[in-house]
């Protein structure tokens, strides 16, 4: 069974993406930011020990769109919070581990995806946790995806992390290197928060 380590992402559209770094930067720069940025990552996490699969949205004009790889496959993120997008990612996409990331993460590279996918050699979940109670990254061997996956999370707090490992029940969970996702210009490298 093949890794699959999935990207979500949203069109880099002005006003649509990044809107918490748009209100200190500028929209468009952030959109600018955001596009640039996943071109960066998609090149940095290409290894042939996993397939890359891009998680779109908005679900018609992200299946279409011209901004992403189009060598990479897609899928549409559908409906609902973050929970139920993921919860769906990891209960329909072919047999085997899956690690799930957003496209907003400056600090990311191959052996952070490959300390993950190894991790779930022993344990039933991985995170990468954020410095803001958040993650970067989830993964899950998907032997068994629970009902109550990602139910109850209290989403962009201090809480999503925690929240998220408690909706596992008592799965075996692994955590892995600790990332910074940018959602304000703090987050920015080279400007405080890294």
């Amino acid at each position: 069974m093949r890794q699959t380590l999935v990207v979500m992402l949203k069109e880099p559209l002005p006003g649509r993406v990044k809107t918490r770094l748009g209100r200190d930067i500028g929209m468009v720069a952030a959109a600018w930011w955001f596009r640039h940025q996943v071109a960066r990552l998609l090149r940095e996490v290409h290894d042939p020990r996993w397939r890359v699969v891009l998680a779109v949205t908005p679900d018609h004009a992200g299946l279409k769109s011209r901004v992403w790889p189009s060598h990479l496959p897609r899928v549409s993120q559908g409906r609902g919070d973050l929970g139920k997008r993921m919860g769906r990612l990891m209960r329909h996409l072919p047999p085997g581990p899956v690690c799930i990331i957003g496209g907003d993460i400056p600090g990311i590279r191959r052996r952070h995806i490959a300390q993950a996918f190894a991790a779930l050699g022993g344990h039933d979940a991985a995170f990468g946790p954020a410095p803001d109670g958040g993650y970067w990254l989830v993964g899950m061997t998907r032997v068994m995806v629970p009902a109550s996956l990602f139910q109850g999370v209290r989403w962009s707090t201090e809480h999503a992390l925690a929240d998220s490992i408690a909706s596992l029940g008592g799965a075996r969970v692994a955590m892995v290197d600790e990332l910074r996702d940018v959602d304000t210009v703090a987050d920015l490298p080279g400007r405080g928060g890294f």
